[in-house]
């Protein structure tokens, strides 16, 4: 049994930290005088209350982490912020249940962006907040995740990035922690950036800093359930969709460039593979609605820009609904979905990397057929590739497939009709939000689901979120023997 003490300080020190971010919705709610202030205050407490019980308790020891620790506190952090994130919702106005207060806090830390609350046009202020809140914790909670935890536990093929070896991230900043405080402050920015735009294009202070937070994070929470639609505006979607792509490029490329190494953003093969894919995803299906719809080109390019650059980055906001565009423009949602963006960003999905390291591995197997003995060796960004990168992109996609269908059985085992079990089954896995048809599609949410479905769904958000693999590993009896 691998002593849980680290696991349980540091799960302490991020609740600590929660409850600290609660007092941002006190201080909106105060501000605005409304009474669920309180409510958040007293969630903010029961926050500090539990996470520096654990911190007292636990202090003193050794908080180095060996690699059972590091699964343990990865998966655990992951379950226990949104067990107390969920609290303001419990108790707010909204009056929502445990379940579907969970499912939300889940959602948002793990930038999925799927809701079950109706009505945010006339939600309390400070659970407005909240939510964006949420997501943008989550969406720095990734990206530091992706580059100094999974390349530890060599997840999915992401020991690629390993901060000691990778090209792209070596000698960035003398240590770790340095490093972190960079993305932090490149994050901060980001997101003030973000909003000074979206204020500048005519929203509101309010709106401009809660879309600002959910636009940087993928995370997709609006303040309205027209999202951003609601809006109505073409500078608006013009800065959301450009503020989408900022967050799903690898973080670490922004430090180098701001270090004086602009071109590594552009040489490194993902990014390319990323932008390449938008373009020419955009280009086709602005085509196909301009030709086939009521859409002049402007427009479709403007409508296909930003809800395709949603739905590929996980981010999972809306203006338009596309399941009105026909069976063709469905399909091509269906399958961007489970794409996402870059490995050390916000976004989500199966990430780019992990498709150009498998056109790389078929690409030497077939000249390998034709040259039986050649000696190809597939490689990324120029370097070539490690054989445990290879088998373990391999199988997490393997497992990706599996897990995704066996959410999608036991989703319609709850009842759903197979359009909404399947496109949610993907939504959930890929951290996406929005799913296919009229209840989970973009014009809709997940409010009338059972809540049995909710709570799959929230695991399938967690699963996909940690790369499988890392929540997958303490199932094993092994992994409680080593």
């Amino acid at each position: 049994m691998p002593d849980l003490r680290p696991v349980l300080y540091v799960n302490g020190l991020f609740l600590l930290m929660l409850g600290v971010a609660m007092q941002v919705p006190v201080l909106v709610d105060a501000n605005y005088h409304n009474p669920d202030w309180q409510v958040f205050l007293a969630a903010s407490l029961a926050s500090i209350f539990a996470g520096g019980g654990l911190v007292l308790s636990t202090r003193g020891y050794d908080t180095r982490l060996e690699m059972r620790q590091a699964f343990l506190l990865t998966v655990s952090t992951w379950l226990v912020l949104p067990a107390f994130g969920a609290l303001p919702f419990v108790f707010s106005e909204l009056d929502l249940g445990y379940t579907e207060a969970f499912f939300e806090a889940m959602s948002g830390l793990t930038t999925t962006g799927a809701t079950v609350i109706v009505g945010l046009d006339h939600a309390p202020p400070g659970i407005l907040i909240w939510r964006s809140l949420l997501q943008w914790l989550g969406g720095i909670g990734i990206i530091v995740m992706a580059v100094a935890v999974m390349p530890m536990l060599q997840v999915g093929g992401m020991q690629l990035f390993r901060l000691e070896s990778s090209d792209t991230s070596d000698k960035i900043v003398p240590r770790v922690t340095e490093y972190i405080g960079a993305l932090a402050a490149l994050y901060v920015g980001l997101t003030a950036l973000c909003a000074v735009a979206l204020g500048l294009a005519g929203l509101s202070a309010f709106d401009a800093v809660a879309h600002a937070m959910t636009t940087i994070a993928t995370g997709g929470f609006s303040t309205s359930d027209a999202s951003v639609g609601m809006f109505g505006s073409a500078s608006v979607d013009i800065i959301v969709t450009l503020f989408m792509i900022v967050g799903s490029l690898p973080f670490v490329l922004y430090i180098q460039a701001a270090r004086g190494r602009p071109l590594l953003l552009w040489r490194d093969d993902q990014v390319r593979l990323f932008l390449l894919l938008v373009v020419v995803l955009v280009v086709m299906l602005a085509t196909w609605l301009w030709m086939t719809r009521d859409f002049t080109l402007p427009s479709a390019l403007r409508f296909t820009a930003f809800n395709v650059v949603s739905v590929m980055t996980g981010t999972g906001y809306a203006t338009a609904d596309y399941n009105a565009w026909g069976s063709f423009a469905v399909a091509v949602f269906f399958v961007i979905m489970f794409i996402g963006g870059c490995a050390g960003s916000t976004s989500c999905g199966i990430k780019i990397f992990r498709f150009h390291v498998l056109v790389a591995l078929t690409r030497a197997q077939i000249r390998r057929l034709f040259q039986p003995h050649g000696v190809f060796v597939p490689r990324y960004n120029g370097r070539p590739l490690p054989e445990s990168v290879g088998g373990s992109v391999m199988s997490f996609l393997f497992l990706f497939l599996v897990i995704f269908l066996l959410l999608t059985l036991v989703l319609v085992a709850t009842g759903l009709d197979f359009v909404t079990a399947i496109s949610g089954a993907g939504s959930a896995l890929a951290n996406v939000g929005p799913g296919l048809g009229d209840i989970i599609g973009p014009a809709g949410n997940y409010q009338s689901l059972p809540a049995t479905a909710k709570w799959f769904l929230a695991l399938g958000m967690l699963l996909g979120r940690l790369e499988l693999f890392t929540v997958l590993v303490l199932l094993t009896p092994g992994f409680w023997r080593a």
